[in-house]
């Protein structure tokens, strides 16, 4: 049963969200003048914060299953250092394969300095609007990682969401450990989107 408290938090970020979202569309000439309003009362009503998604790959075993898993992931429209923080696990699009979408660890931001183990390689910081991903599968070579170490800093506009929970099977799941301030913001969301039934049904396993 969710509390009284935790729906007003939700309401509270789901006002933000929609409203995000709808001047993003804007913005883009996704929507005209006319139809924003219709478009936030809509998404606000009927809209949620989260989508399914289905990840399968070794890069981010133990915390998500390499023989595949289903993720409820939160909905990111501004993705800025102040809506999502190094430590959350994120899906990206992938900058080698626009098409295709990576999950990994969020190491870094805008103005961190990135230093190499290979003494060749310089230090550089990262420029505004840039982040690095990494995955956490310390088994796998840098190449098969396939994440910043290969393919360098990415762009912050590359990042869709912010993975709240991962279905491994029908018993196995559980929340995903991200930073402390997200795990704080996302627990109304979670409280009030997560269907486990829903997933275990959407789940490919």
């Amino acid at each position: 049963m969710v509390s009284t408290a935790t729906w007003l938090r939700y309401l509270v970020s789901k006002t933000q969200f929609t409203l995000a979202t709808g001047f993003k569309n804007y913005k883009g000439g996704h929507l005209k003048d006319n139809e924003l309003s219709d478009f936030i009362w809509k998404h606000f009503l009927h809209g949620k914060m989260t989508f399914l998604h289905w990840n399968k790959g070794e890069e981010m075993a133990p915390t998500i299953a390499g023989n595949g898993a289903t993720l409820l992931v939160r909905r990111i429209p501004i993705p800025d250092p102040t809506h999502v923080y190094v430590g959350d696990v994120v899906v990206l699009k992938n900058p080698e394969k626009p098409d295709d979408y990576l999950v990994r660890r969020l190491a870094a931001t805008e103005g961190y300095e990135m230093a190499s183990t290979d003494e060749k390689d310089e230090p550089f910081v990262l420029e505004k609007d840039q982040c690095w991903v990494v995955a956490e599968n310390e088994k796998l070579k840098v190449k098969e990682a396939i994440d910043s170490r290969t393919f360098g800093p990415v762009h912050m506009t590359n990042i869709v969401g912010r993975v709240l929970y991962c279905l491994r099977s029908a018993v196995d799941h559980g929340r995903v450990q991200n930073s402390h301030f997200s795990m704080r913001k996302d627990s109304p969301v979670l409280e009030v989107e997560l269907d486990v039934d829903e997933m275990a049904k959407s789940h490919k396993a």
